[in-house]
């Protein structure tokens, strides 16, 4: 049926018929896959950009900690109740902050 349909087109048509299941394609991919995640992107570098001195942080391996120090791409987290463990990682690294309750 596809075939004797695009026999009986003209050639314009038939290129149009043909190239519009592909520009739905690629918009419905868009739409679903790559707007998303540009959306989680802009939120994660909010959230870096905010990060202050005293937040509480869950870094992307799971432990919790708390930052002590930023700098441009570096933070120092210290985990644990000794406070011994201060440990450099790149703000990547982070994955979700909270706020002190006091600010």
């Amino acid at each position: 049926m596809y075939s004797i349909l695009a026999a009986t087109m003209s050639g314009g048509e038939a290129f149009a018929t043909s190239i519009l299941p592909m520009i739905i394609l690629f918009a419905a991919m868009y739409f679903m896959m790559i707007r998303p995640q540009q959306k989680e992107q802009k939120k994660k570098d909010i959230m870096l950009s905010e990060l202050a001195v005293g937040d509480t942080v869950l870094t992307t391996s799971g432990f919790y900690g708390v930052v002590i120090d930023i700098a441009d791409d570096t933070v120092i987290v210290e985990f644990g109740n000794n406070r011994n463990c201060r440990i450099p990682m790149q703000k990547s690294a982070v994955a979700m902050v909270e706020k002190p309750e006091n600010a």
